[in-house]
């Protein structure tokens, strides 16, 4: 190898060296938020059921 030929490839290794991608973990300035709108559904169908039997066991003869 001639002295041009190894200083070209001296300095294209340079070049792809400060090519390489640096990759940083860091904590974002704000707090995370997280808005969840969960319909709770449940306890309003207890309710109901419990209230069905209670007309049930007043009248057990009704449909």
């Amino acid at each position: 190898m001639t002295d041009r030929s190894r200083a070209a490839g001296l300095c294209l290794a340079a070049l792809l060296g400060a090519c390489s991608p640096v990759i940083r973990v860091e904590a974002p300035d704000k707090p995370i938020e997280i808005n969840l709108n969960v319909r709770v559904e449940q306890d309003v169908k207890v309710q109901v059921d419990r209230e069905l039997q209670k007309v049930v066991g007043k009248n057990p003869a009704a449909p």
